[in-house]
């Protein structure tokens, strides 16, 4: 593991990263989804890609990167930007984007694009969630902010304040017009059991980026971590 510091607007970002095959030319980045770390994805494709130079990256505020205060995903991707510009990384073969990662790399529009069940398609929300939205409202400036983690879901309710704002800031972009718009080759897998991001999410995704390739693989939210194999087969011909 090693530290790369980088300064964006008046903050200095600690990043986490680590490189494998360093004497590899060709090179891919692979970027993790939201509350996850480059350990599974490390985890997932570390054995593969063996002609490639592998770069795993902690964003921002995950894993052992740190976080200066609240940005939005456009400040990730230019973070992530500059990182790349430090490492002296002029061109990548492709960016490996999971969930959040997969926006993230999106805006980064490389040449070529592969997405891990992505986020970026906003879901209808249940009546329940409708419900809490409206008494967050309501009672918003009224309690104390340590309150607030109250409306939220059990697996967020452990994040430092910084990290809950920015999901709130990320969780529902609709980024159906950066899909539309994007000039990247781009191969999308994705897992039929996954509830986080659903199949029909992807299928969105698909119709959306003009020339994109679609695969449904057996598995949840982190399929790919079992299918890594089939993934790298693909990716291959391509890159």
């Amino acid at each position: 593991m090693a530290l790369k510091e980088i300064e964006y607007g008046s903050k200095v970002y600690s990043l986490s990263y680590e490189i494998l095959n360093p004497s590899k030319k060709k090179t891919i980045l692979f970027l993790h989804g939201w509350g996850s770390s480059k350990e599974i994805m490390k985890q997932a494709f570390g054995k593969c890609f063996g002609d490639f130079k592998h770069i795993y990256l902690d964003l921002p505020g995950f894993g052992n990167s740190s976080i200066e205060e609240i940005i939005t995903t456009q400040d990730y991707s230019s973070i992530v930007e500059l990182f790349l510009k430090s490492l002296h990384i002029d061109e990548l073969s492709c960016i490996v984007g999971h969930s959040f990662g997969g926006k993230v790399a999106t805006l980064l529009n490389p040449a070529n694009l592969t997405l891990l069940s992505s986020a970026g398609i906003v879901r209808k929300k249940s009546l329940k969630t409708k419900l809490k939205i409206i008494l967050f409202k309501a009672f918003k400036g009224l309690l104390p902010k340590k309150f607030y983690k109250f409306f939220a879901s059990d697996d967020v309710k452990e994040m430092s304040q910084t990290m809950y704002e920015i999901l709130k800031l990320v969780v529902d972009e609709d980024f159906s017009k950066h899909f539309k718009n994007l000039t990247s080759k781009t191969v999308i897998f994705w897992g039929r059991e996954d509830y986080i991001t659903p199949l029909e999410s992807g299928r969105k995704i698909k119709e959306l980026i003009k020339g994109s390739e679609f695969y449904e693989l057996g598995g949840d939210h982190f399929f790919f971590i079992k299918n890594s194999k089939f993934i790298e087969k693909r990716l291959v011909t391509l890159l």
